[in-house]
């Protein structure tokens, strides 16, 4: 349903004014040339607007996508990229009908967070040797780029291209708290470039020509024959594809109220515009981040947005060429600058980096990574971090405590009878998880028990058992069975027997009866066990009891 069409149109245009030279550049750098990077923009990004399980989401070639295809270029030719993106395609359908899209949930806050932080510095790092009106630099770091930029534009200082980045930038941030149902951009772009063109500002350079027209869609760069060699870099591709998509549907659900995306429906529809694209000519596409907080940030609320984009960029591609090819880009760096500012929610940082320690490391290092590796190897490592910090403080949730087992005797004992118990029992109740995090020091708590016969283990209480765990208690058990001391369990949860079952520890523990279902059981084996040991006298039994129970 859309609620707001004008804004949504709106929002489309400016998307597409943004998008234009970067799918011109991504192209471009991809090595297909400027034709692949609009024909992405258009075909993939009309179809995962329409497929998609994102209102706001905005795909076409991404500068992350680019760094990965240019080996591909390079060494299996423009046919192999073709062919890539096809498989990749195939794959992400593949993904959605298994449904793994959903596991995208399970992204900590701090790295999705961290994910944008680090976006943000990169898109407004990208925009300097634009916003300073110099040549882009050579290199691939995104930090290297810049600083050359700025010692180039130091040598032949540009006060035009700076001036027009910096008051298209203005124009937008201020005129947001301003009116922000106004799309600044567009009027700060057209302002730009109408300044341009009267004053004749040769040092802003525009954006130049434009291809006219898509191909006709074809198969012909699809060869069987290499399907087998292109198999991992497609399984790359598709990787990153559903990884950003994702990410990026994360990010732009972060930044409005009520909007939330299928993240199985959204890996579908990336599936379909990967299809298609290539047919077209088409570099492989993914969500992109920039765009997508465009068309947040100046007012979508539906598809339509994004639907406009791609109708747009075809306009253009057919008809409109001329006029946009005066656009400066130092205008079009400017709205960049501004995006890049307004991603960053000052707010949410500082509460997530008060939150705890773990999620402060886990923003940094995901942002940092974002910003000096790739955003592949960011969420890697952000999930990494985080994952071995959380299983960092569930392991230490876990507790072995010695308990007093004598309230729970059954039978009346003499002061004799209860010392001989307290020498040679002794009792641990396990509460948590025992699993590999923290299995191993639970095995060195357990195996310098000394001076006992019997050890009873209270399991009632244990919340999770791997395989790690259950090796861990069985190793446990034959230690303190080789000393000459009997280990007796209780509260075995039904859950956790089929991990002690498989490594053989169920069967170590069931033998001569040491498993028991309840704590009084456990320590009534004990005794008996203790008893024909010949360590403690043999209960004299009362018949009237006996018959008292029997009933």
């Amino acid at each position: 349903m859309v609620r707001s069409p004008r804004r949504d149109l709106l929002a489309g245009l400016t998307v597409a004014i943004v998008a234009l030279p970067l799918a011109l550049g991504f192209g471009v750098s991809s090595g297909l040339g400027a034709e692949a990077g609009l024909a992405t923009a258009v075909v993939a990004g009309a179809l995962a607007a329409l497929f998609g399980g994102s209102n706001l989401q905005v795909s076409g070639p991404t500068g992350a996508m680019t760094v990965v295809l240019v080996p591909i270029v390079a060494r299996y030719g423009p046919g192999g990229v073709l062919t890539v993106g096809l498989m990749a395609g195939v794959l992400l359908i593949g993904l959605a009908l298994l449904r793994a899209g959903q596991y995208m949930r399970y992204v900590p806050a701090p790295v999705v967070e961290g994910f944008t932080l680090g976006i943000a510095c990169v898109i407004g790092l990208q925009q300097i040797p634009n916003a300073l009106g110099v040549e882009k630099p050579e290199g691939e770091k995104v930090l290297v780029v810049a600083w050359r930029a700025v010692v180039e534009f130091a040598a032949f200082p540009n006060g035009t291209a700076i001036g027009l980045s910096l008051g298209v930038a203005a124009v937008m941030l201020a005129g947001a708290r301003w009116k922000p149902a106004i799309p600044f951009s567009i009027v700060a772009v057209i302002a730009a470039t109408v300044l341009a063109q009267l004053f004749h500002l040769d040092a802003a350079a525009p954006i130049g020509d434009l291809p006219a027209g898509l191909p006709a869609p074809s198969l012909g760069f699809l060869d069987p024959s290499a399907l087998g060699s292109l198999l991992a870099p497609a399984v790359a591709v598709a990787a990153l594809a559903a990884l950003e998509s994702l990410l990026s549907a994360t990010v732009a659900d972060g930044m409005t109220v009520g909007q939330r995306h299928d993240p199985d429906k959204e890996l579908f529809g990336q599936g379909v515009a990967n299809l298609a694209a290539p047919l077209f000519g088409g570099v492989p596409a993914t969500a992109a981040i920039a765009r997508t907080a465009v068309n947040v940030r100046t007012g979508a609320s539906s598809r339509l947005a994004a639907l406009t984009h791609a109708a747009v960029l075809a306009v253009i591609v057919f008809a409109a060429a001329p006029l946009v090819s005066k656009i400066p880009l130092a205008a079009l760096a400017g709205v960049l600058l501004a995006t890049a500012i307004r991603m960053v929610e000052v707010g949410s940082l500082r509460a997530m980096t008060k939150a705890t320690r773990s999620d402060a490391v886990v923003l940094v290092l995901t942002a940092a990574a974002t910003l000096l590796l790739d955003l592949v190897y960011a969420v890697i490592i952000g999930l990494v971090v985080a994952g071995a910090l959380a299983l960092k403080a569930v392991a230490s949730q876990t507790r072995m405590e010695q308990v007093d087992f004598r309230p729970d005797l059954p039978g009346e004992h003499s002061d004799e009878e209860h010392a001989l118990l307290a020498e040679h029992i002794v009792a641990y109740r396990i509460d948590g998880p025992l699993f590999f995090a923290g299995a191993h020091r639970f095995l060195l708590e357990l195996s310098e028990v000394a001076d006992v016969k019997v050890v009873i283990l209270r399991m009632a209480r244990v919340t999770t058992l791997d395989a790690t765990g259950a090796l861990v208690l069985k190793d446990a058990v034959e230690k303190l069975n080789r000393r000459g001391i009997a280990v007796l369990t209780s509260g075995i949860r039904p859950g956790q027997r089929q991990a002690l079952d498989a490594v053989g520890a169920l069967e170590l523990l069931r033998r001569e009866g040491r498993e028991y279902a309840t704590t009084p059981e456990a320590i009534a084996g004990a005794r008996t066990y203790l008893e024909q040991a010949g360590l403690l006298p043999r209960t004299r039994h009362r018949p009237h009891r006996i018959r008292k129970a029997a009933r």
